[in-house]
């Protein structure tokens, strides 16, 4: 290889380096969001940095960064989830009913965004990526050109999404 082919590949890989520090929270709110454990978070967030190292030579500068990140992004968590799923079907997981939640001020609250993360861990993939972004306050019309959907078809989905888990974590008292 030649010294200008090396010095320009030098300068992409510090290019991305850069871009991936900066970023790093998008890459982990994903990998939280469909990661089961700590292993599994871990293992996502590399397959997503390794798809977005491979997607590089095609970002076009003229999108913004973040649609781009979060649409490879979602899609390894998706394909990730629909793998880990086949594996589950044949493996019976250990008991994960021992891990802490940090950061709970009591046990009431611990046992509340325990209960949220098994609620979202019920979710399919499309509202697992909904409700990540608009937790993440993207806007309508950004989770829709991430998702490919209609900004309309993003508000009604959220709107459901929304009044289906107020369902599940507030039930009426009848």
């Amino acid at each position: 290889m030649e010294i200008a082919a090396q010095l320009k590949d030098a300068t992409t890989q510090r290019e991305f380096a850069d871009l991936l520090e900066r970023n790093r929270g998008l890459v982990f709110k994903v990998a939280n969001g469909y990661g089961r454990d700590a292993e599994d978070r871990a293992d996502l967030a590399q397959e997503i940095a390794a798809q977005l190292w491979r997607a590089w030579p095609a970002y076009d500068p003229s999108r913004p960064l973040a649609t781009w990140m979060y649409r490879i992004a979602l899609n390894v968590a998706i394909s990730h989830l629909r793998g880990r799923s086949r594996h589950d079907a044949h493996h019976v997981p250990l008991d994960e009913s021992h891990e802490a939640i940090e950061g709970a001020a009591d046990d009431a609250e611990a046992d509340r965004l325990r209960a949220l993360q098994q609620l979202i861990a019920r979710l399919d993939a499309l509202d697992r990526a909904l409700l990540l972004l608009y937790l993440d306050e993207r806007s309508h019309r950004q989770i829709a050109e991430i998702l490919g959907l209609t900004e309309t078809n993003v508000a009604t989905r959220i709107g459901r999404l929304k009044q289906r888990l107020r369902d599940r974590m507030c039930p009426k008292e009848g």
